[in-house]
């Protein structure tokens, strides 16, 4: 005698897909232009973050990151 194959069904419902012709719309970043200097300064920052870690590869965003929030606070500094 063979036993039948039940299919498994989910109590759970399931997500609705959309369609390829009615894709949700990805809205545009607008990019901020930084003042002159500034992308250069945050990038000698960054350089040096990376100098101090050992030039660690593989963090170039962290370092990135950080140093904008290190200029951004001298810069805060400056105008107190």
């Amino acid at each position: 005698m063979k036993k039948s194959a039940k299919p498994v069904v989910s109590s759970k419902p399931r997500p609705q897909r959309r369609s390829a012709s009615s894709p949700r719309p990805i809205p545009q970043a607008n990019p901020i232009e930084l003042p002159d200097g500034m992308g250069e300064r945050i990038a000698r920052k960054a350089y040096e973050l990376y100098e101090q870690r050992g030039r660690q590869e593989g963090r170039a965003l962290d370092d990135w990151l950080e140093a904008e929030v290190i200029v951004m606070e001298e810069i805060h500094e400056a105008r107190e």
